[in-house]
């Protein structure tokens, strides 16, 4: 009697100890493969005051912590029940023990169960398998959100602004002063040798040459006899002269102004009449204007200059310089500037042709959802039965009372709702999880249309429904409901045309609902529906 007092306060110890343990310890399986994850999870059930750690971990005994999940928070009744997740892994066969971990609940620490687990080799058939060399590191584009690529391309191009500004100054670096110069006849004669030097007429660019050469002429005439050379016709300057020469009692022979004219009616017909003049017309058209040039300087009565129009000379001619170093200023402005934009004008077009022109606006607009399609997604489990889904960005938890009406809240029994977004942004999505109070059989159809009299109460108008039959990857099937609606924007009155698809899964007396909506004809908007609703996993109650 006395031994089997003593098993039934065992068993009756073991049992209220089992039942009073406030952490609940589970492995989603004992046996893996190497590198494979195991899912440790942690379940703790405390009141809505209480405090519970979990410790952050690198390693767990000889198990690596590849990933700590967020904790799930449920609420029971007047309690609150958390579970923490840590996925684990061995990259080494054999058996192992995962050891106790210490959780703080209330500043007290209580232990978790230890559990064996074992990791298994996976067999590798060498005589049936090709042998690969490794491949290298690739790099994976996050996409938009790396701010700092576009900080690089603006550093980039004040480079290539800055270095083209540089080279032409570097190529500017003849001393201005040898531009300025002292008298006409230096300035002329100057011009003369370097027209030579680019041998213009030799390459066929006869019209240029004339030009240029008449034009050292007329701004010869202009600034050493001052008559309105440059603008004055042929017969207009010619007269000009004769008049100039009398009343400045210029000696000069009627052979020297004919020379003159005849090089000038020569310049004419080669620009106007296209005539072609021989190489030693040509050169003899140069002989005679430099000797023109010569004898007009020669001509004109020399005054001594005094020491107050030589001072006055000295500061017209630093006068010259600062315009001249000004204007090769912004000379170098003007061309750095146009070099960068012409690159960033050719880039645009390049990606234009290859990408779209639409892809390109969006880039430079920084389209918000270009740039949640192509940043770094977040899959996780939300709500009970949880719903597994892949997102661009992590959902927040939602208070549903502020959402849902009172008489809908009424009905359920337990609700967890997360979002991203809102229905005034560029995209917005929903997941929720209910299970309500009384047994109900639950029709999908009418669900919808209570779904979209909260859309409606919230700012949806001139709602189009359209729906059909939907089954996840998994196979278990469900109500889609999509359309077109206007959000009417409450503040301003403004209204936008979107798109919205709502997903519906009934299990015993729960349901799961997701919901995307997003501005109407936005393709980036719907590939990331797409990849959303092609991630959708479920959890059954219970499990």
């Amino acid at each position: 009697m006395k031994f089997k007092l003593y098993i039934f306060l065992f068993l009756l110890s073991s049992t209220v100890f089992a039942q009073s343990k406030p952490v609940e310890t589970s492995i989603d399986t004992t046996k893996n493969k190497i590198g494979a994850e195991f899912k440790l999870t942690l379940k703790t059930v405390v009141s809505s005051k209480s405090k519970v750690v979990f410790p952050k971990l690198k390693n767990i005994g000889p198990l690596e912590v590849i990933e700590s999940y967020p904790i799930d928070t449920v609420k029971k009744n007047d309690t609150y029940e958390l579970i923490k997740k840590y996925g684990l892994t061995q990259f080494d066969s054999g058996k192992y023990t995962i050891p106790s971990i210490k959780i703080l609940i209330d500043k007290k620490p209580y232990l978790t169960d230890s559990i064996r687990v074992e990791v298994a080799n996976v067999k590798v058939d060498t005589l049936q398998q090709k042998m690969y060399d490794i491949k290298d590191i690739t790099t994976i584009d996050s996409g938009f959100g790396n701010w700092w690529k576009y900080v690089l391309a603006l550093l980039l191009l004040i480079g290539i602004g800055v270095f083209v500004y540089w080279f032409v100054k570097k190529r500017q670096q003849k001393k201005i002063e040898e531009e300025i110069y002292k008298t006409p006849i230096e300035k002329a004669t100057s011009l003369l040798n370097n027209l030579e030097k680019k041998e213009l007429w030799q390459k066929g660019e006869v019209k240029e040459y004339y030009s240029e050469l008449t034009d050292i002429a007329r701004n010869y005439i202009e600034e050493a006899i001052q008559i309105p050379a440059m603008e004055s016709t042929t017969s207009e300057l010619i007269q000009g002269i004769r008049t100039a020469s009398t009343k400045k009692k210029m000696t000069l022979t009627p052979e020297t102004v004919e020379n003159l004219e005849r090089v000038l009616r020569q310049a004419d017909l080669v620009k106007f009449a296209k005539s072609k003049p021989l190489d030693f017309e040509i050169t003899e058209d140069r002989n005679k204007i430099q000797k023109v040039i010569l004898t007009l300087d020669n001509a004109i009565p020399t005054e001594i200059p005094t020491e107050e129009d030589e001072i006055l000379n000295e500061a017209q001619r630093q006068k010259q310089i600062k315009l001249q170093l000004k204007k090769q200023r912004n000379k170098r402005i003007t061309i750095a500037i146009g070099s960068v934009i012409s690159l960033i004008v050719a880039t645009t077009l390049f990606f234009i042709a290859t990408k779209g022109f639409t892809a390109v606006k969006d880039t430079i607009l920084m389209k918000a959802t270009k740039g949640l399609l192509e940043g770094e997604w977040v899959k996780s489990e939300y709500g009970n039965p949880g719903i597994l889904i892949e997102t661009p960005k992590v959902l927040k938890r939602m208070d549903a009372q502020k959402v849902l009406p009172k008489e809908t809240m009424a009905l359920i029994k337990e609700m967890q709702l997360f979002a991203y977004g809102s229905m005034l942004e560029n995209f917005y999505i929903t997941v929720s999880t209910s299970k309500f109070k009384n047994p109900v059989e639950l029709d999908l159809a009418k669900t919808l249309e209570g779904s979209l009299k909260v859309i409606e109460a919230q700012g949806g108008q001139n709602i189009i429904v359209k729906q059909e039959d939907f089954q996840t990857n998994e196979g278990v099937q469900g109500l889609k409901g999509y359309g077109t609606m206007t959000i009417i924007n409450p503040v301003d009155k403004t209204s936008a045309k979107a798109y919205y698809e709502i997903l519906l899964f009934k299990q015993d007396q729960g349901l799961q609902q997701i919901t995307i909506l997003h501005e109407e004809g936005d393709k980036y908007a719907n590939d990331i529906a797409t990849r959303i609703l092609n991630s959708v996993e479920l959890r059954k109650a219970g499990n």
